[in-house]
C-alpha cells in the first residue's frame, strides 16, 4: 500500500486557514454575523419584502414538498425591473452594474445601471419590431461574447 492510500480523501481537502476581510469592508456587507441568529422563515420573508419590488405581494413565503420548493407564493414581479430599473429610479444609474471581460484580455466594458437599462430597452424594442409580444417564447443564443448581444449591429 502506498503512503497516500491509507489516508482518507478528506485529509487532502482540509483547509483551516482564514482570511478575514478588512473591518471597513465587513462593516458594509449585506450579511452581518447576526444573520445566523435569525429565524429562517422570518429572514427570507424580510429579505423578500425589503430587497424585491413586487407588482403583486406574495401571500405565503414557502411551500416545501421535497424535493420541490415554491417561494413567495402568489407574488408577481418583473425580474428586469428588479435587476435594473429600480436602481436607476433610486438615483443609482451611474453605479456600475457589472464589469464585462472578454477574450482577448483587452476586451473590456464597464456597464452602469443606466447603460444597461438603455440597452435592455433597445433590445426589447428590437424584439417588438420582429413581432415578439407578451407571452411569446423567445430563445436567445448568446454565444461566447455576451457583449455582442447588446451591440447596435444586432438590432438591424
Amino acid at each position: 500500500m502506498a503512503a497516500t492510500e491509507d489516508r482518507a480523501i478528506e485529509t487532502f481537502l482540509l483547509e483551516e486557514r482564514r482570511y478575514p476581510p478588512p473591518e471597513d469592508f465587513a462593516a458594509q456587507a449585506n450579511a452581518q454575523p447576526d444573520i445566523y441568529e435569525r429565524d429562517f422563515e422570518e429572514f427570507w420573508e424580510a429579505e423578500g419584502r425589503e430587497r424585491v419590488t413586487w407588482f403583486e405581494d406574495f401571500d405565503e413565503l414557502l411551500e416545501w414538498e421535497l424535493p420541490y420548493a415554491k417561494w413567495y407564493i402568489g407574488g408577481k414581479l418583473n425580474v428586469a425591473y428588479n435587476c435594473v430599473d429600480r436602481h436607476v429610479e433610486a438615483g443609482l444609474g451611474d453605479k456600475v452594474a457589472y464589469h464585462w471581460e472578454g477574450e482577448p484580455e483587452n476586451e473590456r466594458r464597464t456597464i452602469t445601471f443606466s447603460d444597461l437599462q438603455r440597452e435592455v430597452v433597445r433590445f426589447a424594442n428590437a424584439l417588438k419590431k420582429l413581432g415578439v409580444k407578451k407571452g411569446t417564447p423567445v430563445g436567445i443564443y448568446m454565444g461566447r461574447k455576451v457583449n455582442r448581444l447588446l451591440r447596435r449591429e444586432n438590432y438591424h
